[in-house]
């Protein structure tokens, strides 16, 4: 059961930049539900995604799985004998409160797909040959020189027919645009009980950590990665999510 996040209710001498601790992964399904609209839709229907495109006796990889939602959601849907989930995360924090939840999952259900977690940095960790890959609100973490040596090492461990499903905030070129979703989000936090400090503060924290991309550099960096063809399943306001195919 997670707490209600109040990391930032209180004014803050100093803000710190963001980081993924026991605080952050005590309060995190209430944090990301109230902050990213659509969070549930996107979670259960990759799941759906990944149980259409998941290969008999393949891996599959959740890459900064955090809390492991996505992964929890793939052991629901994907039904193809002999898969496993690999969920990845730098994080102990999150990997250990992660390993509850999955725990949790197993106590409540007979039949679920075979998931284990592992703590590595994702830009030095070697990947198996694999049908799906999630990387769910993972890459704007990546240092925007090294996104593209990420992508192009899933493209290449990815089977044929295998998919990447990649899921981002996203910048607007057109300053009216990324101006009027960004005010809208603040509103779509607001309407989640967020106060304006809280919402202030959150920005000042994370702004340096997480660098969003425009969906035509994310398009353009998928191309120059190798992948055959990506295309936008959802948006809402100033997020997004991708499938990009291998072939």
């Amino acid at each position: 059961m997670s707490d209600i996040d109040q990391l930032f209710s209180r004014p803050l001498a100093k803000v710190s930049d963001f980081v993924f601790d026991q605080d952050v992964a005590r309060v995190f399904p209430d944090m990301i539900k109230r902050s990213v609209p659509g969070y549930p839709t996107i979670i259960e229907s990759i799941g759906l995604i990944a149980g259409q495109h998941a290969q008999a006796n393949s891996l599959i990889y959740d890459l900064g799985c955090s809390l492991g939602a996505a992964t929890q959601s793939m052991r629901r849907h994907v039904q193809v004998e002999g898969c496993r989930i690999i969920a990845v995360d730098n994080a102990a924090a999150m990997l250990e409160r992660c390993n509850e939840y999955l725990q949790a999952q197993d106590a409540m259900v007979e039949t679920l797909l075979p998931a284990e977690t592992l703590q590595a940095d994702l830009l030095d960790l070697t990947l198996a040959p694999c049908s799906v890959v999630v990387l769910n609100f993972t890459l704007q973490f990546i240092p925007p020189g090294a996104r593209l040596t990420l992508l192009t090492k899933i493209r290449e461990a990815l089977l044929p027919g295998g998919i990447l499903i990649l899921s981002e905030k996203l910048q607007f070129a057109d300053p009216t645009t990324q101006d009027n979703l960004e005010r809208l989000h603040y509103a779509f936090k607001r309407a989640n009980g967020y106060s304006d400090l809280e919402i202030a503060q959150k920005r000042s924290a994370i702004e340096h950590v997480m660098l969003p991309d425009t969906l035509e550099c994310h398009q353009q960096r998928l191309q120059e990665a190798g992948f055959a063809h990506s295309h936008v399943w959802f948006q809402c306001l100033n997020f997004c999510s991708m499938v990009a195919c291998r072939d």
